[in-house]
């Protein structure tokens, strides 16, 4: 990004916040011990931070003055003893112009600053922080316990400035050319990632060892991985992070996986494999019913279209799918409206992605994903939907339906008597042993409609799948 790129990001932020007066803070990330203070976790930037300055180093700190249309970014330069360490570093004046701004001046003037704005009276405007060191900062120099700087629940921060957060969104969730290229740069990492796991796909092999030589791809060609790898045989676990299992002969290999790349723009996929090579006649009926699922929220994307509306009709065609295979009966879409879908999906259709994989989500999953007037549903499923909004192009939004056979919740649905009539649980509890299958893309919504990112797509369809397990070597074409 540019010194101009920048300038024009801030100079927008101040019109979107026109009519309101005082300073807007911005805090990037310190960096975050591990064991002890020199043996940190690996640096990563604030994406906010990122999004309007660019400057990828720690102990960073900005301030707007509304009032004046004065920026100041703050930082102090490394001495000698910094040096030695890290070798030379450019001066922090230098930094700062090539974030476009003019003035620069030491890090403790931040603070200095900021209480000079509260002492006066001045509205102080900020974000949700994510790290304990920011809210430990600011919660001091706004006299605010910093367990109340983070956000609450999914509506977000009570304290932070409703206006900047509504005005950031509204910036972050459109992305630009520059964003929309990086984002298919991300994603043609994602596909080598992607492509490097399902090949090592071997019964035997544990899963861990695939983990590693996937996660070798996102370190030598990207930053690192989007978030902690999920490749588990246990798909019913969403989050499942073990990967101490061998494969074994049936199963389904569930992998969600996303490449963060040197630009910090994000990639997000799941794909799911027969452990052999070949999906069972019971396997391959599920699979069938996601993929079409998949798609038929695919070709509902375009601008003007609810994405709360493609989980529904998500949720339509896969209980009149299981109404087929036996597991519910009853009119799919009165079946949908009970909550019916969230047994088998309970999660929503997907998120907002960009420089987080799940976009500005610590601002608040309410106020990001959904526009004025929408309220979050109760049912199962549609209720953990975190994009419900009204689709604008330049939105990037990942197609993630998934069908999943969960014990715990299959019993407590059972003794509770949901779906009471309509849900064969006689079946389901046949099937607690089948795990999960989830299939997601990343998406961009165009002018037109929409296009997945990055130029070659993942094998999806069940036959592109067993072909693909069969004649990897073929296709392993860089």
């Amino acid at each position: 990004m540019t010194a101009g790129k920048y300038s024009e990001r801030r100079k927008r932020l101040f019109s979107l916040l026109q009519g309101e007066s005082g300073i807007v803070i911005f805090t990037g990330n310190a960096e975050s011990p591990a064991q002890y203070f020199e043996n940190a976790y690996k640096w990563r930037q604030d994406s906010t931070w990122l999004y309007f300055f660019g400057i990828d180093e720690p102990l960073f700190a900005a301030i707007l003055d509304l009032d004046s249309g004065e920026e100041t970014v703050y930082a102090d330069d490394y001495g000698l003893d910094d040096i030695i360490w890290t070798g030379p570093m450019p001066a922090v004046s230098s930094l700062a112009a090539e974030a476009g701004v003019g003035n620069s001046a030491p890090y403790a003037a931040f603070g200095e600053a900021v209480k000079a704005a509260v002492a006066a009276g001045r509205k102080v405007h900020f974000l949700p922080v994510s790290r304990y060191y920011n809210a430990i900062l600011l919660g001091g120099l706004l006299g605010v316990e910093p367990s109340k700087l983070f956000r609450s629940g999914k509506k977000g921060c009570p304290l932070a400035s409703e206006p900047l957060v509504r005005a950031v969104v509204k910036m972050r969730l459109v992305k630009d050319e520059d964003e929309i290229r990086l984002l298919d740069e991300a994603a043609e990492l994602g596909w080598r990632m992607h492509t490097k796991a399902r090949r090592g796909i071997h019964i035997g092999r544990v899963e861990q060892e695939i983990v590693g030589e996937m996660e070798n791809e996102a370190l030598s060609f990207g930053w690192g991985v989007s978030f902690p790898t999920i490749l588990t045989q246990h798909g019913e676990i969403f989050h499942c992070h073990s990967h101490a299992a061998a494969l074994e002969p049936g199963r389904l290999l569930l992998i969600d996986a996303g490449v963060e790349s040197n630009s910090h723009y994000a990639s997000d996929h799941t794909r799911t494999y027969p452990t052999g090579g070949r999906f069972t006649l019971k396997q391959r009926e599920i699979y069938q019913l996601v993929y079409e699922c998949n798609e038929l929220a695919f070709n509902m994307i375009k601008p003007g279209v609810k994405y709360c509306d493609c989980h529904t009709a998500v949720s339509v065609h896969l209980l009149d799918g299981l109404g087929r295979l036996g597991f519910v009966k009853g009119d799919p879409e009165e079946l949908a409206a009970m909550g019916v879908a969230g047994l088998f999906m309970p999660h929503g259709l997907g998120h907002n992605m960009g420089l987080d994989v799940h976009d500005m989500e610590d601002y608040g999953e309410d106020l990001v994903g959904y526009d004025d007037g929408q309220s979050r549903s109760a049912l199962l499923g549609l209720g953990s939907l975190r994009m419900a909004r009204a689709l604008v192009p330049g939105n990037v939004i990942t197609d993630e339906p998934g069908i999943y056979f969960i014990p715990a919740l299959i019993s407590r649905m059972k003794e509770e008597g949901f779906g009471k009539g309509a849900v064969n649980y006689s079946k389901l509890e046949t099937y607690c042993d089948f795990g999960g299958i989830r299939l997601e893309d990343d998406v961009l919504v165009t002018e037109a409609g929409a296009r997945r990112l990055g130029s070659r797509r993942l094998p999806i369809a069940p036959d592109d799948v067993e072909e693909a397990m069969i004649n990897d070597e073929t296709l392993w074409d860089f």
